[in-house]
């Protein structure tokens, strides 16, 4: 096993590496530049040196005069070394912005992630163990209504029914107007509150997929020989389920919750953006349209390294739930 996860570690590294190259060449390409706004702002004032020499000497200050390789590689040198710089868009140290938003995306993340397996799972059991029957029907119908739900929509649905025609939720924003003149447990609640409905959305449209592979995977192992011996050894159809085939049937579920790591600090960009909840994707996407390369960079990358970790992770539980998988 220690070999099997230095080797990994080894391997992710290198994939770390040109991941991270194919991201700054994109990032160098975009069509915003914060570099050339600033340039041709300072070009406009009374007396100002002309929109070239600016950029000239904008691009020398943060780096951007080199090549997409040589730019990279001080870039990742840097990286390595700590040293993130600061945000060009929000005019802030790069951690410090990471910090302030980073940890309200996780806490809607980790609830609606909670919620999924809470409700996905024991339905895709219910659904798989009563198949063709109205119950199976119900849920496969929610399912891929979840599925297929684009998020705009539903979250546009959401806000005219809940904000526009009852009035129970704010329209935007993660507080409310009298949050100031709260005390701290009535801010606190507030924000609960204003986080309803985006958390809502998050549930509803990833539910469905791991409702139907949930079902799929369970299918699939109560047609199993064992399964139909444990039957015929007069076990209950309770232990048969959730003691042999629910054991089974969490092999390819672990895939999903190891790669759920990174989906839980990356914040859901549409999601936040349609309710103007100040998370990390709100800002990372605002970030990007303005040309933050060093923003980007740092999250891009924060999300490449939670992405290798998750699959890392993912292996190794293979061989923790169930005793058959050995790593060689």
């Amino acid at each position: 096993m220690r070999k099997f996860i230095i080797k990994r570690i080894l391997l992710s590294i290198v994939i770390f590496f040109f991941v991270m190259l194919i991201i700054y060449t994109l990032m160098r390409c975009l069509p915003s530049s914060y570099i050339e706004s600033i340039a041709r702002q300072k070009s406009q004032q009374p007396g100002s040196k002309s929109y070239q020499e600016w950029l000239a000497q904008l691009n020398a200050m943060y780096g951007m005069d080199k090549g997409f390789l040589g730019g990279y590689l001080n870039w990742l040198g840097d990286f390595l070394r700590g040293r993130f710089g600061d945000s060009w868009y929000y005019t802030v140290p790069v951690i410090q912005r990471f910090h302030e938003t980073v940890w309200l995306s996780f806490t809607m993340g980790a609830i609606a992630f909670l919620l999924e397996l809470i409700i996905a799972i024991p339905l895709g059991i219910v659904a798989a163990t009563k198949q063709y029957s109205k119950t199976d029907y119900i849920i496969s119908v929610i399912a891929l209504a979840g599925i297929s739900l684009p998020t705009f929509f539903f979250a546009s649905l959401l806000k005219l029914v809940f904000s526009v025609k009852l009035g129970w939720f704010d329209l935007f924003g993660l507080v409310g107007r009298n949050y100031e003149q709260l005390a701290p447990v009535g801010q606190f609640f507030d924000k609960a509150h204003h986080l309803v409905l985006p958390i809502v959305t998050l549930v509803v449209i990833s539910i469905g997929s791991l409702m139907r592979y949930t079902r799929t995977n369970m299918l699939e192992v109560l047609n199993a020989d064992y399964i139909r011996t444990a039957r015929a050894k007069g076990l209950s159809e309770r232990k048969v389920i959730y003691r042999h085939a629910f054991r089974n049937t969490l092999i390819p579920l672990v895939t999903i919750v190891g790669g759920s790591l990174p989906g839980l600090f990356s914040g859901a960009l549409i999601t936040e953006t349609l309710y103007s909840i100040p998370g990390i994707g709100y800002t990372s996407y605002h970030a990007m349209v303005g040309g933050d390369i060093p923003f980007s960079m740092f999250y891009l990358a924060f999300l490449s390294i939670l992405t290798l970790a998750g699959n890392l992770i993912s292996d190794i539980l293979y061989a923790v739930v169930d005793p058959r998988v050995r790593i060689a």
